[in-house]
């Protein structure tokens, strides 16, 4: 049993954005507000002191009601270039469209894929052949099945560097924004070599909520969190309801530090 489980360990992909490894063993905390506000280089300095992996560094923000703030789109570049430069630590934003990823393809280090997108088969297949890592969300309404199958797109034009990220799925449940399937993570490093991490903010919706989602995805054997952190979380230009704070952010960051993912 003991061999098979390093034979399996062995196979295991590992995905390198920037400095950051995911899928090597030692679960990973990537953090940052849910969009880029004009404070975020203070912001990502105090992120940084919490022991974090890696920064939410998202210009463009698809939301579902036009008015509500949508990211500061290329305004935002100079902001990322001081967050590198203060705290040496990898930067990754979502992209909505190829062009997005394009332009922003010198000032971060990997690119995140929104639920809304997971099946934008045109904006995987350009992130494919970009070759430049890729958090991919798993949408709200998609089965196992289809978000690996779209992770596929990715990786036939070439790109293996790609992250799997459970964010919850909608159910009948309407306490939390959507329900976290941690069985998905379990099930999913099944069926691929590919890494996967959780996002627990969009799952509860609700900060209270986060550290034990978070600690709960650990215990299964995730290989990371994306998590939504915030100086003030209050005062958040996004999602303001589940940013949680630095205090609290630093006790899932030593709770990640205490865990080792799960044989597969």
């Amino acid at each position: 049993m003991l061999e098979l489980e390093k034979v399996e360990a062995a196979r295991r992909r590992r995905v390198r954005i920037g400095s950051l490894t995911i899928g090597a063993g030692r679960p990973v905390v990537i953090a940052g507000p849910c969009a880029v506000e004009p404070g975020y280089v203070e912001q990502a300095r105090a992120l940084a002191r919490t022991g974090v992996d890696a920064l939410r560094a998202c210009v463009y923000k698809p939301r579902t009601r036009p008015e509500s703030f949508q990211g500061m789109g290329m305004e935002a570049l100079p902001l990322l270039a001081e967050a590198r430069r203060h705290t040496g630590l990898p930067l990754i934003s979502e992209v909505l469209c190829p062009e997005e990823a394009e332009a922003l393809a010198d000032h971060v280090d990997g690119y995140q894929v929104g639920a809304r997108n997971m099946q934008n088969f045109r904006l995987l297949e350009a992130l494919g052949e970009l070759h430049r890592p890729v958090i991919l969300k798993r949408g709200f309404g998609a089965t196992i099945d289809e978000w690996i199958g779209a992770s596929e797109y990715l990786r036939r034009r070439g790109n293996d560097e790609v992250v799997l990220c459970e964010r919850g799925i909608r159910t009948f449940e309407p306490r939390t924004r959507n329900t976290l399937d941690l069985s998905a993570v379990v099930v999913v490093r099944d069926l691929t070599d590919l890494p996967v991490i959780v996002d627990p903010s969009h799952a509860a919706g609700n900060r209270r909520w986060v550290p034990a989602l978070g600690r709960a995805a650990l215990a299964v054997g995730a290989d990371g969190l994306l998590v939504e952190a915030h100086p003030e979380p209050t005062t958040a230009w996004s999602d303001a309801q589940q940013a949680i704070d630095l205090e609290t952010l630093t006790g899932l960051v030593q709770s990640a530090r205490r865990s080792q993912a799960a044989p597969s």
